[in-house]
């Protein structure tokens, strides 16, 4: 999928919202193509529409993208879709996979060892939702722009 592709799409609410869908291999190379994705849509938000993203969204929407991504290689065993949406001064980050299990974070416990990814991602954005799909599941995290 071409980083720099970035799709006018129509969500029914207000103005057409920019959009980018791609569709992911269930390899560990699709979390790296993940987040060089993400950076290439952030980046052209910048350039092409003139959406100010501060250094910090950056790094947080490419860290929410990996951990969102990594886990759907880890338990889907099967393709993925990422889908990044510009809402207002938000970023909206969608990943689909088939695993229909819904992710439940766990209680902290600084002595385990990984499974944290769901917690850093709730840390970190705005909102968050998970829902069942027909076939598997729907992530969606919400990241603001503007984040200093």
């Amino acid at each position: 999928m071409d980083p720099d592709r970035v799709m006018e799409g129509s969500s029914g609410a207000g103005p057409d919202p920019v959009e980018f869908t791609a569709a992911l291999e269930n390899d560990s190379s699709s979390i790296a193509e993940a987040r060089r994705l993400t950076v290439g849509f952030l980046t052209r938000l910048q350039t092409e529409h003139g959406m100010p993203v501060t250094a910090r969204a950056m790094d947080l929407a490419q860290l929410v993208v990996s951990e969102l991504v990594t886990n759907a290689y880890k338990y889907a065993h099967g393709p993925a879709l990422l889908c990044l949406r510009l809402v207002d001064a938000v970023v909206e980050i969608e990943v689909w996979d088939s695993d229909p299990v819904l992710p439940a974070a766990r209680a902290a416990d600084p002595g385990r060892i990984g499974q944290h990814g769901l917690e850093i991602v709730m840390a970190v954005v705005e909102k968050f939702t998970a829902r069942q799909e027909s076939v598997g599941k729907r992530l969606t995290a919400s990241l603001p722009l503007l984040l200093s």
